[in-house]
C-alpha cells in the first residue's frame, strides 16, 4: 500500500467514525454541537457554508434543491433518497446571521413509515 492510499484510507476511516457518532433526529443526521431549539428544529454551530460543507459529506447535493428566494435569506431542501429513517428530508436555512436546520418528518408527522396520510385509490 502506498503512502497515498493509506492516507486516504485514514481519512476515510476518520469520516465514517465521526458521522457514526454524529447526532441525529428522526434518522437524519445532524452536525457535532447542534443546538435543540424546538420539535425537529435546531441552530446549526456554523455559518451558511460551513453547515453546507458539513451536509456534502454527508448527502449527495445533487439532490439539493433551492426553497426560497428573498432578500436576506437562503435555504435549501435536501430530501431523503434513501427512504431509511423517519425523516422526509431537511430543511435548512439562514436568516439574521443564524443557520437553522429543520428536519421534516415523514407524511404521517410521526417519523414512522407506516401509516401514510395519503388517501388510498
Amino acid at each position: 500500500m502506498t503512502v497515498q492510499q493509506r492516507r486516504t484510507l485514514a481519512t476515510l476511516v476518520l469520516l465514517v467514525s465521526s458521522l457514526a457518532l454524529a447526532d441525529t433526529e428522526l434518522g437524519a443526521t445532524l452536525p457535532d454541537n447542534a443546538r435543540k431549539v424546538g420539535e425537529r428544529r435546531y441552530k446549526s454551530p456554523s455559518d451558511w457554508e460551513g453547515t453546507l460543507k458539513f451536509y456534502r459529506k454527508v448527502y449527495s447535493p445533487k439532490d439539493y434543491r433551492p426553497i426560497i428566494n428573498q432578500p436576506g435569506v437562503k435555504a435549501i431542501h435536501i430530501p431523503n433518497v434513501s427512504g431509511k429513517g423517519g425523516w422526509a428530508g431537511l430543511n435548512i436555512y439562514e436568516t439574521n446571521d443564524e443557520v437553522r436546520i429543520y428536519v421534516v418528518p415523514n407524511d404521517d408527522g410521526s417519523g414512522s413509515k407506516k401509516g401514510s396520510s395519503k388517501p388510498k385509490k
